[in-house]
């Protein structure tokens, strides 16, 4: 089954108007957010057609088939408007025999494990830096290789990167534009 993994979308109707093509075309069952929908916040450039009220609208338009959890920038005040859970602070998901911790990345990310075993994967956005590896953690003797992805931002890009979003498809994760073309990618 396909999956489709965007972050940071911080309230910009052009760039998520791009995400839901990108997903209605890919065929991905699910829609996973990492966060930090509809404020830009306040170490951000207003993003390309900042219109949050249309973001609530196109998300709320396929709320039955998205997944969310919560940015650093995501308030309750943004859950009383979107019809779908948006304020945990990870989710744990099993896809296609992988599992998964998906959480914003203000909290734990690469340098700040959550609780991880050997083959497991961090998903997170918040530094809009796109990543596709697999590292080694841990003490020498008890290491482990677990995968860290990001798949960009959607809408405020950093570190000379495209705007991007990431697709899960079987076990390879792939880190692609909205013109299509692949940045990363990984099997898992």
């Amino acid at each position: 089954m396909k999956y489709m993994f965007a972050s940071d979308i911080h309230g910009s109707g052009y760039y998520c108007r791009k995400m839901l093509e990108a997903f209605d075309a890919s065929g991905a069952e699910r829609l996973i957010l990492l966060g930090d929908i509809l404020y830009h916040g306040p170490r951000n450039d207003l993003p390309k057609e900042y219109a949050p009220k249309e973001v609530i609208r196109l998300l709320n338009e396929r709320r039955d088939r998205i997944y969310a959890v919560r940015g650093n920038c995501d308030t309750e005040v943004d859950q009383m408007v979107l019809d779908f859970p948006i304020l945990a602070d990870y989710a744990l998901f099993v896809l296609n025999g992988i599992t998964f911790y998906a959480t914003h990345g203000h909290i734990y990310h690469q340098d700040h494990l959550p609780p991880i075993q050997s083959g497991d994967v961090l998903i997170h956005g918040h530094t809009h830096l796109l990543k596709a590896e697999k590292i080694r953690v841990g003490e020498e003797g008890s290491q482990m290789e677990i995968g860290v992805l990001n798949p960009g931002s959607t809408s405020i890009p950093k570190g000379g990167n495209p705007a991007t979003y990431g697709l899960l498809d079987d076990r390879t994760f792939t880190i692609l534009t909205f013109d299509g073309q692949t940045v990363a990618q990984i099997v898992l």
